[in-house]
């Protein structure tokens, strides 16, 4: 019986071990895909704030998403200012949309 106790443990460690791994948090993808070298998600830094972008866009749904996703992955100017954003197109399209969703869930609840 504790045997099989200890199977049941051992393989419940392992798959939420695998779990864990899989979870990756926005500002975690943000900073592996070097987002934050020019970002903050609060303050200026060369980029605007990410939680400004996250407020000017907000509430605009799924479109929104793949406007942003496009803009990371293809750079963008003269919206934030005059420095332009480079193309990122190290960054996936699915990383892009995960980053953009990310962005977007930054904003303030609307009251």
């Amino acid at each position: 019986m504790h045997l099989k106790i200890s199977l049941w443990v051992a393989v419940a460690g392992v798959l939420g071990a695998g779990a864990v791994q899989a979870q990756t948090t926005g500002l975690d993808l943000a900073k592996s895909k070097a987002c934050m070298a020019c970002h903050q998600v609060e303050a200026k830094r060369v980029g605007p704030p990410l939680k400004s972008v996250a407020e000017r866009y907000a509430g605009q749904g799924d479109a929104m998403v793949d406007y942003l996703a496009g803009k990371i992955r293809g750079g963008g100017r003269g919206a934030w200012g005059a420095v332009p954003m480079p193309a990122q197109t190290h960054v996936s399209q699915e990383d892009a949309r995960l980053l953009a969703e990310w962005i977007l869930s930054l904003a303030p609840p609307k009251q």
